[in-house]
């Protein structure tokens, strides 16, 4: 179920779905790899763009990684009302568990900027975590 944060004030809806590939990871070298779709939609009332992205990815051991870049995926996309824009992407942890949470920042039509927060979700090797 999608956190609804932000949506009486501007509608922005994040979801997020998670998988490990193990074709690219390597477990005896502690390398992990795992890709993530996020799926923005736009459930207010004004045309709004994403401007940034920032990431707090965090392994098993409590190292944090902080990820900060203008758009996503080298886009910025302008997401009209009842819009959605979908993307992959991945990291590597050096553990079989971690997380990631974070925000997006985003310009309205009438130039108020807003973060829309991206709930923390879980990257896990299957049946590491029960």
């Amino acid at each position: 179920m999608p956190r609804m944060e932000n949506l009486e004030q501007h509608g922005i809806v994040v979801q997020t779905k998670v998988s490990y590939l193990p074709d690219q990871s390597d477990e005896s070298a502690d390398r992990f790899v795992f890709s993530y779709t996020i799926t923005i939609s736009n459930l207010g009332t004004q045309t709004a763009q994403l401007i940034s992205r920032h990431w707090i990815i965090t392994d098993a051991y409590n190292h944090v990684q902080e990820v900060r870049g203008q758009g996503v995926v080298g886009e910025q996309p302008i997401l009209k009302p009842k819009q959605s824009f979908e993307y992959s992407s991945g990291t590597v942890l050096a553990t079989q568990v971690g997380t990631m949470k974070g925000s997006y920042l985003f310009r309205s039509d009438d130039g108020t900027e807003f973060s829309a927060e991206i709930a923390q979700f879980i990257l896990s090797v299957p049946r590491v975590l029960h």
